[in-house]
């Protein structure tokens, strides 16, 4: 593992922490009733603190037997074990292609040369490598993970062959079954269920005692739950029920017919101290949940994961409205034909789904009032269906089509084939990773310079800050997520670079390197950038 360390006098190294002292620059504008800006820069001294020390980590999958779980599962092991299979195209080997955190590099700097260095994305901070975290969770579907994987069709055969004695002896928990809020054509298998069909303090408990049980049965420093199940209908909003904590705990005990699986499985996570990562497009993490996470100081992060059609749509809009073309159409067609396009063929579903893909460009589309009047935007429109004999590998078809120079008329035609859990696995994986690293970041505000204290950072007094975690609705998560949550308040990024970039300089801060800012001033002018100033 690549290491570096930054010599910086606003960066302190001991062994326990990571200090960093930061200066954040932001731009604050005003404008008045003539629509006048004003524009004022500002500087705000932050110092960040990130514990060093990687703990173990297990995940519980809500939906474990699934195409996702299984698959997640069977990669972790599959490079755990450094498997090397066949195909008919040749010899392959066990890799996290597809990983921000594990397959992706970041560029710290140059050399006095000029030569651009990169490293693993990895070894900017102390992380938790996919092949040490331990797996367990839930399924409504009884089969052992070997049989899931037979199932799902998404590993070649001599790779299921190698893993098959691993992943048999994981067995999904049997797990809550709301019928009103997946499709009807799952019960067929619903072979692996609690008794009873809506919340209860009985089905909360049971989940409770099965994170408790698999923290303590594996000797786990923490335990992240998430969801990679079935695509749920919205649950209407309901007063009283969804509005506080307390109303929602009281609900459940009264057993409420409009409480959802996945908001059950959030509480029961929460109430055990575990963050929760929301994989679908339901509208899980309602006002109760949010205000139940802020108390406890977790996490909760979602929703959906963005793994093919929509990361395309999220770079090609932000290219054409920044390149001042006007988007006036996209029209986007899938159909796929594994578990999730079954479950998605049912109406309620599919809108979940469908408000999930709809709203990616909107911020996009804001950015530029030169193209868009007020309440302007494109016409958007996503279509799924279900076709069984594509299995996992889901086609995606896209039309832009948009308003160009004089008048003119462009358009953009895509066909996208993504094997939809070999794209989504390894974003999971870096929901994991990210988002037990936030667990360990802290960061505070110091107190104003004085006389003889280097940048007013106050690093030797760091015990004296008051250290905070980051919002409990984690939007640093935003780059792998579809319809990310954001704190109330907050504006919503799609802009995929715009969410890369937020990631890799946070973490960049943590370490005391500036943000990346690609203007390399001292490449741009020899004759004022000499030698020496390079250097």
């Amino acid at each position: 593992m690549t290491r570096f360390v930054v010599n910086s006098p606003n960066t302190e190294y001991t062994k326990q922490h990571i200090f960093s002292g930061y200066d954040y620059q932001r731009t604050e504008v005003d404008v008045d009733e003539n629509g006048s800006i004003s524009v004022t820069p500002i500087t705000r001294k932050f110092v960040f603190k990130t514990k060093r020390t990687v703990p173990k980590l297990g995940v519980m999958f809500v939906g474990l037997g699934g195409n996702n779980g299984s698959t997640v599962t069977g990669g972790i092991i599959a490079n755990r074990e450094k498997i090397v299979w066949n195909s008919r195209e040749g010899e392959h080997k066990a890799d996290y292609f597809g990983s921000l955190t594990q397959a992706s590099t970041s560029r710290i700097g140059n050399t006095r040369d000029g030569k651009e260095v990169y490293v693993p994305f990895s070894s900017l901070l102390p992380m938790v490598h996919p092949n040490d975290i331990v797996v367990s969770g839930w399924d409504i579907n009884g089969l052992d993970l070997k049989l899931a994987m037979k199932r799902a069709e998404v590993f070649d055969y001599d790779l299921q062959r190698q893993l098959a004695p691993l992943m048999e002896k994981i067995v999904p928990l049997p797990s809550i079954y709301y019928p009103d809020f997946i499709a009807a054509n799952q019960e067929d298998r619903a072979n692996n269920v609690l008794n009873g069909d809506c919340a209860s303090l009985a089905h909360l408990n049971q989940l409770r005692s099965d994170i408790r049980k698999f923290r303590e049965d594996n000797k786990l420093d923490k335990v992240i739950v998430l969801w990679t199940a079935n695509t749920e209908r919205f649950c209407e909003l309901t007063a009283g029920v969804h509005d506080s904590e307390a109303n929602l705990m009281k609900a459940i005990a009264e057993g409420h017919s409009e409480i959802a699986p996945s908001q059950m499985f959030a509480v029961a996570a929460l109430l055990e101290g575990c963050s929760y990562i929301n994989g679908s497009p339901q509208n899980t993490f309602v006002p109760a949940i949010i205000q139940l996470a802020e108390r406890l100081g977790l996490f909760i992060a979602g929703d959906d994961f963005k793994s093919g059609q929509t990361k395309i749509k999220s770079v090609l809009v932000d290219f054409l409205v920044s390149a001042g073309i006007k988007p006036e159409s996209i029209v986007s067609y899938n159909h796929l034909g594994n578990n999730d396009g079954k479950n998605l063929n049912a109406p309620k579903q599919f809108r979940s789904k469908e408000i999930s893909k709809s709203n990616v460009v909107d911020d996009m589309v804001q950015s530029n009032h030169i193209l868009y009047g007020p309440g302007e935007k494109p016409d958007h429109t996503v279509v799924i269906k279900y076709v069984p004999f594509v299995k996992d590998s889901k086609r995606a078809m896209d039309e832009y089509t948009s308003t160009i120079f004089m008048g003119g008329r462009n358009t953009i035609v895509m066909h996208n084939t993504c094997e939809d859990s070999l794209l989504a696995a390894p974003l999971i994986i870096d929901l994991l990773v990210l988002t037990e690293l936030m667990e360990r970041i802290e960061f505070a505000t110091p107190e104003p310079h004085r006389e003889g204290e280097p940048n007013g950072y106050r690093l030797s007094e760091h015990p004296k800050l008051e250290f905070g975690r980051m919002d409990s609705v984690l939007s640093i998560l935003a780059y792998l997520l579809k319809a990310p949550q954001v704190p109330k308040g907050t504006p919503v990024i799609n802009a995929l670079f715009k969410q890369r970039s937020c990631i890799e300089n946070i973490l960049r801060a943590c370490v005391g390197l500036p943000p990346e800012n690609h203007m390399l001033l001292e490449h741009k002018g020899r004759s004022v950038f000499g030698k020496e100033v390079r250097s």
